[in-house]
């Protein structure tokens, strides 16, 4: 799917430190104070059909729910992709990665060929090693439908100050504390559903 491209450039001082912004991810530690007060997670009432268990993707206004039955959830602030999302619908939670690395796609090396400079030599090709400063965060769930990748991901990110607004293209970020908290909620096979975004 053409429309699920990952990432925007930002512009950075080196490869190493494009590559970092490209995915919103820096090694600063995340502090509360630097996340909208909006967006910060808190367990809220939230009407929905989906069972107990089932996350809720609303990239419109920037909200992850994570269903807890009883008209309850807990609600978590995302950033989402700057053009909208290209996609909506629902998937699975396929695979979940403890500090995953980040392979850039080849779209991503075409448009900005800098950033081959920084990659190493990873099990899955070149890429950024999973750590602190992966553009992946601390945590990410590979999101299916059926047998197919849908190349979408949600994962975390240390640039807090942008939950809440559309900085990349394709995923949804979450402050590493968030994505963390979420990982550990969710099992192989959960469901996602993606709402439309009524953007781009």
């Amino acid at each position: 799917m053409s429309g699920l491209s990952r990432r925007v450039l930002i512009t950075g001082a080196s490869a190493t430190g494009a590559m970092l912004g490209l995915a919103g991810c820096a090694s600063t530690p995340t502090r509360l104070t630097d996340v909208d007060p909006a967006y910060r997670r808190a367990d809220v009432q939230y009407a929905t059909r989906e069972p107990r268990g089932t996350i809720v993707v609303d990239p419109l206004h920037h909200y992850l729910y994570y269903v807890e039955g009883g008209g309850q959830a807990r609600r978590y602030g995302i950033a989402v992709g700057g053009e909208g999302f290209g996609w909506s619908g629902v998937a699975m939670v396929h695979s979940k990665q403890e500090w995953p690395d980040w392979y850039p796609t080849k779209e991503i090396l075409e448009r900005h060929p800098e950033l081959t400079a920084g990659l190493k030599e990873l099990p899955g090709g070149q890429g950024v090693p999973g750590g602190p400063d992966s553009p992946l965060g601390a945590r990410a769930l590979y999101l299916w439908q059926g047998n197919k990748d849908t190349l979408y991901r949600i994962h975390g990110t240390n640039e807090p100050w942008k939950i809440g607004s559309n900085v990349s293209s394709g995923c949804i970020r979450m402050i590493n504390d968030d994505v963390i908290d979420l990982y550990d909620r969710v099992g192989i096979s959960t469901k996602v559903v993606v709402l439309a975004s009524n953007v781009g």
